[in-house]
């Protein structure tokens, strides 16, 4: 599995942070702004550090919305 770095992991929770917030609200051009925005800056930094690291560029992008949508228990906490 791929490992996407602590700063994809923080983009791609922006960026469905950013859904969340403008599929909750009626529909605006700039309601949805902020959304088109950061889902935007996530896919060009997957593309990026594909790149960079040679990872499979889906596999990386897979990973990191796994890390945001289905985060591993943590642990520590038990």
């Amino acid at each position: 599995m791929a490992k996407p770095s602590d700063e994809l992991i923080q983009l791609c929770r922006v960026a469905v942070e950013a859904q969340a917030k403008a599929t909750s609200e009626t529909y605006s051009e700039d309601g949805w702004a902020p959304w088109r925005a950061a889902a935007e800056a996530f896919q060009q930094a997957v593309t990026d550090e594909a790149a960079a690291t040679g990872e499979d560029r889906g596999k990386l992008e897979q990973a990191a919305k796994k890390a945001v949508l289905h985060p591993e228990p943590d642990e520590s906490a038990s």
